[in-house]
């Protein structure tokens, strides 16, 4: 079976050398990402993306494309001539390239769909609380995250798991997904089944303003909005009139009365913020224009009386 791969960051590598250690059953004739550019800083050296450097180790043909909807990158995906396309993160494709390879298309997603659908699943899920995640495969139709589920697995969230860290478990599962959902398709067995609408949610893209923290929340809901956007985009407040980058906390037994939302504390050197039901410690945090730090460090250089100011 011929495959073209698309995918870009390094969610998708696990997948794409799971299907490289399937040859010659299933060949690779192709791997589709994004152009190389500068990802460190705007100034940094352009870079190729995680999957074209695990295409060039393995010594397969890459087509760079950050336009998908051109007649050209349709007409270059056609001369490879593929049995299906795999997609795991990579652009939205138009129906001219996904209705191309006569055993179809089909999605890599870090969610179990219909939960979930959009660009940040795997925050939103921790953001959330919840306690089970995972990964689904199913044909692409024009309507995103929205044709029939192929096939799935799922996996526990840990209490204190991040996104980061979820990611890439989640990559990791999902690489056993992909070879099973192409055996599947190779043998003819697989049933298609429609999404339940009534379960669907979204997980819209992250941005400035969804990243904020609201201090006026309980302390397990301020936990996982943390976790859940750590390491990247990472969670922000205010402090100072200054930007704050919190990356790890847990919630925190004690602390005194409760005081304000976004009230700051230091208890035996342990840097609290208030919640709406208690205080919450911060244990990794950023503050703008400086080095990240643990929160006793920032505690220690905190002058006198700093501890009244409250997070914003």
């Amino acid at each position: 079976m011929r495959v073209v791969f698309m995918g870009t960051p390094q969610f998708a590598v696990p997948s794409l050398r799971r299907i490289a250690d399937m040859t010659p059953e299933f060949e690779t004739v192709l791997v589709v990402t994004g152009c190389d550019k500068p990802r460190r800083s705007k100034n940094s050296a352009p870079e190729p993306t995680p999957v074209k450097q695990a295409a060039l180790e393995l010594g397969l043909p890459v087509l760079e494309a950050d336009d998908v909807t051109t007649p050209e990158f349709a007409a270059a995906l056609a001369a490879a001539r593929p049995d299906v396309i795999v997609v795991a993160a990579f652009r939205i494709l138009p129906p001219a390239v996904f209705e191309l390879p006569p055993l179809g298309a089909f999605n890599l997603h870090g969610s179990l769909l219909p939960a979930y659908r959009g660009a940040a699943p795997v925050n939103w899920s921790i953001i959330n609380g919840d306690a089970e995640t995972g990964v689904t495969t199913f044909f692409l139709r024009q309507s995103v995250d929205t044709g029939n589920i192929i096939t799935s697995d799922s996996t526990p969230i840990a209490p204190d798991e991040n996104a980061s860290e979820l990611l890439e478990r989640l990559s990791g599962i999902g690489a056993g997904t992909v070879e099973r959902t192409l055996r599947m398709i190779a043998a003819g067995a697989v049933m298609p089944a429609k999404q339940d609408e009534t379960f669907a949610t979204k997980a819209p893209k992250l941005n400035r303003q969804n990243t904020r923290i609201d201090w006026n929340q309980p302390v397990c809901r301020l936990h996982d909005f943390i976790r859940g956007l750590a390491l990247k985009p990472t969670a922000w407040t205010t402090f100072g009139g200054k930007s704050l980058k919190i990356y790890r906390a847990r919630p925190f037994v004690g602390g005194g009365a409760l005081e304000a939302p976004g009230t700051l504390r230091v208890e035996d050197r342990r840097l609290l913020a208030a919640g709406s039901d208690g205080w919450l410690e911060l244990l990794d945090v950023q503050a703008e224009g400086k080095k990240a730090m643990d929160g006793e460090s920032l505690a220690r250089g905190l002058r006198p009386g700093a501890e009244a100011l409250r997070l914003e």
